[in-house]
């Protein structure tokens, strides 16, 4: 299982806009992707209502995970995605 660390770069964390700028970003990706605070238990990144139930705050350290083939590369654009608080994936890392 790969898996990234990263904090929150958007101020307002993981709620409505920049929650659904990850899970579209997650859904694109193609592949299954959990993301949980730091300690606690992943929940689907696919999910709207399972991000904002994290009510993860800008800063706060969340873990992103996936046992998926080709999940490192996935998980570096989506890390960069959440540690930088950007408007959309970035096509490369």
């Amino acid at each position: 299982m790969a898996e990234r660390r990263v904090n929150i770069g958007w101020a307002e964390g993981l709620h409505a806009r920049p929650a659904s700028i990850f899970v579209r970003a997650v859904t694109a990706a193609g592949v299954p992707v959990t993301i949980a605070k730091a300690g606690g238990e992943p929940v689907n990144a696919a999910s709207m209502l399972a991000v904002l139930g994290l009510g993860a705050e800008g800063g706060e350290e969340v873990v992103l995970a996936s046992s998926a083939e080709d999940a490192d590369a996935v998980l570096d654009r989506l890390a960069k995605l959440v540690d930088e608080g950007l408007e959309e994936l970035p096509e490369t890392v």
